[in-house]
Formats: C-alpha cells, structure tokens, sequence
C-alpha cells in the first residue's frame, strides 16, 4: 500500500537538519525499495528546507511507523509533526 508523510521541522531547527543530514541521506538510500518519491518541503520563499515529504510502499502502516521513527532526523527530534495518511495515485504526469 502507498503512504503520503508530511513532517514539518521545528521551528530554529536548520542546526539540527544539517547535522543529520548525511545520515538521514544514508538512511534512505537504505531504503530505496521502498521509497516512491521523497523530498525536502521547502521554506515559502524557496530557500531553506523546512520539512520532509514522502510517498512510501510499505505493507502496512505499522511498517511506515517504524521506518519514520528509524530515520535520523526522528531520532534526532528534528520534526514538530508528522502526518502519515493513506495514499492512492490516480493520475501520473505523461512521461513525453
């Protein structure tokens, strides 16, 4: 099954995502297979990233759990949500 995750930072916490980064990009490469799409959620001006989004193929949503509480930006408290939601692709951009 496909699952969106939304998480936003807190707030003062670019620190936080740069330090973590590197193992944050591990981490995922780590779990390619699983992963649809993923991406930094970006400042309104479009200059610092201030969240992550996912779209993520897991079994259930107990899997997706574990994976977003695994990832390092998780464990180093960087998000101030996290909103995970079932999700179904209707319609896909025309590779031409």
């Amino acid at each position: 099954m496909l699952y969106i995750a939304y998480c936003l930072d807190k707030p003062d916490h670019a620190a936080v995502r740069a330090a973590n980064r590197p193992a944050h990009v591990e981490f995922l490469k780590q779990h390619a297979a699983q992963i649809v799409i993923a991406g930094p959620v970006l400042s309104e001006d479009g200059q610092q990233m201030a969240g992550s989004l996912f779209i993520l193929e897991f079994d259930g949503r107990g899997d997706v759990d574990r994976f977003l509480k695994s990832d390092p930006y998780a464990k180093a408290g960087l998000f101030a949500s996290v909103d995970v939601r079932p999700w179904r692709k209707t319609i896909e951009r025309d590779p031409r």
